[in-house]
């Protein structure tokens, strides 16, 4: 396999049981096999991707001294903006070479969580800016949801065991610019290699090269969908819970040749965090003779802090 399965989310939402079968067996082998796809038929449209496009641009556009006006100390990068240099991939010291936003979860009022997530930080600059990232992170979030409805399925629990998890979760949408490269880095990419922390990730923005995936063999493979297409992968919580079953593969975006070294890349991830309160241990289903349970039992609001610290965000 030396791309990544397209699959189409029309197969999921039709009213075909066949069709609904057909994504749901194609995604679940995908993700145990190499833990990606590339999906069509999502809910974000053109138009919002392009006006989502045009405000980050302008933020990342701004004086370094203004952008670093909204890099809130004491929330350990969960909102707001995060500089230069800042994360690092798991067991490497050199940081990642992108700057970045966070968005994050505004709960409805009837959410009754456990947790208080932090506000987002407002950009008076852009008066769009955050009304756009917000309506990205609502079809994301809705996309997702459908997502794991597909893997519950494939699992073989109830289609909505995830939904009261991942609705009003702890999710993360993130703009990143990875600037134009102006010297040789000393050991550093754009992205090191690395799983993500969370249920699921939603990709905009890997059509521009770049992302590269890990295959079981060994073998890095380049991830590049269609234009209209998002990139989804496995993170490392659902990994976790499902044993092993479904994969979270290492994946790393490097750095371009360097005749492309002035050219900017953008891209914008969606994390899909559960609610602190779910719990993680590995679903009974998954666990038999030939797959002893692998991991230790763990709520998801002490992994993510957990892996906030591995990566820079917090300090011990």
């Amino acid at each position: 396999m030396n791309k990544i399965p397209s699959v189409d989310l029309a197969d999921f939402l039709s009213e075909d049981p066949n069709r609904k079968q057909k994504f749901v067996n194609e995604i679940g082998t995908a993700y145990e096999n190499i833990g990606f796809v590339s999906l069509r038929s999502h809910f974000l449209d053109d138009a919002l991707v392009s006006d989502l496009y045009k405000e980050v641009k302008a933020f990342f556009a701004l004086d370094l001294a203004k952008k670093k006006q909204y890099e809130i100390e004491g929330l350990s990068g969960q909102r707001g903006y995060v500089s230069f240099g800042k994360e690092h991939a798991k067991g490497k010291k050199e940081g990642d070479l992108k700057e970045f936003w966070h968005f994050g979860q505004e709960p409805s009022e009837d959410a009754n969580l456990t947790e208080v997530y932090p506000e987002n930080v407002q950009v008076d600059e852009l008066p769009n800016f955050n009304a756009t990232g917000m309506q990205a992170y609502r079809m994301l979030e809705k996309t997702g949801i459908y997502i794991l409805r597909a893997l519950a399925l494939y699992i073989g629990v109830d289609e909505f065991y995830f939904d009261h998890w991942a609705s009003n979760g702890n999710s993360i949408l993130r703009p990143i610019h990875y600037p134009p490269i102006t010297k040789e880095p000393e050991g550093a990419v754009r992205a090191g290699a690395h799983g993500d922390i969370n249920l699921i990730t939603l990709l905009m923005g890997a059509s521009s090269g770049g992302l590269q995936v890990l295959r079981k063999d060994g073998v890095w493979i380049d991830a590049i969908p269609e234009e209209d297409e998002l990139v989804i992968n496995v993170g490392d919580m659902l990994e976790r819970h499902t044993n092993n079953k479904l994969r979270s593969t290492i994946h790393r975006v490097v750095n371009p040749p360097k005749e492309q070294w002035d050219s900017p890349r953008f891209s914008i991830p969606f994390f899909m965090h559960p609610r602190g309160d779910m719990d993680l241990s590995c679903m009974d289903l998954c666990i038999d003779e030939q797959h002893p349970k692998s991991f230790d039992d763990i709520m998801a609001g002490d992994f993510l802090i957990q892996r906030l610290i591995e990566i820079g965000h917090l300090k011990k």
